[in-house]
């Protein structure tokens, strides 16, 4: 059996020692988290961090875990947390910024996921779901990019499943409104 097929199942997570199950966990679900974390920091190290403190937080708690099946819902959960927690901070430190005048001294480059994306041209769909409210950016990500269920994206937000359908629907609408009508829809509904 592989280490993702470990992960992926979840009797196995249950009679698995936290050492165990966090090295199956991040060897299977690693590289998705840090993209979930990155879709809404928008930085590549940061992400990467997010995600290291949510396996390290589940390792100290594996032992206390009621439900050991749920463990990716609940690292799904740790890193929109956290995200959350980093982006409320860039906003302290952006008020900070203009009302004293003084830049707060960090690097700024774009990370290598930002660069490629903008080579392929989702700079604008990117900036549009930027412009998001927070709930329905955090929303369209899990729906869309990890493919979630409703139920899931629920748990993972703590949020109702009608809640989920509520701001994934105005979420669409409000990109659709910020990046204007799709020409391949336009061309098959003139056909």
């Amino acid at each position: 059996m592989t280490i993702s097929a470990v992960a992926d199942s979840p009797g196995d997570l249950r009679r698995m020692s936290a050492d165990a199950a966090i090295a199956s966990l991040y060897a299977a679900h690693w590289s998705g988290l840090v993209r979930l974390a990155w879709l809404l920091v928008r930085d590549q190290g940061v992400a990467e961090d997010i995600v290291a403190d949510a396996l390290i937080a589940l390792h100290r708690r594996w032992d206390h875990l009621a439900d050991r099946d749920l463990a990716l819902a609940y690292l799904r959960r740790s890193v929109v947390n956290a995200a959350r927690s980093v982006l409320r901070h860039r906003t302290v430190e952006r008020t900070y910024v203009a009302q004293h005048g003084r830049a707060i001294t960090e690097a700024t480059a774009p990370s290598a996921e930002h660069e490629a994306l903008d080579e392929v041209g989702n700079a604008g769909m990117l900036a549009a779901l930027d412009r998001l409210p927070r709930r329905q950016r955090e929303v369209l990500v899990l729906r869309y990019y990890l493919d979630l269920s409703e139920a899931q994206i629920a748990h993972a937000l703590e949020i109702a499943p009608g809640s989920v359908k509520a701001h994934a629907s105005r979420g669409l609408t409000a990109l659709r409104a910020q990046l204007g009508p799709d020409p391949d829809r336009t061309t098959r509904e003139d056909r």
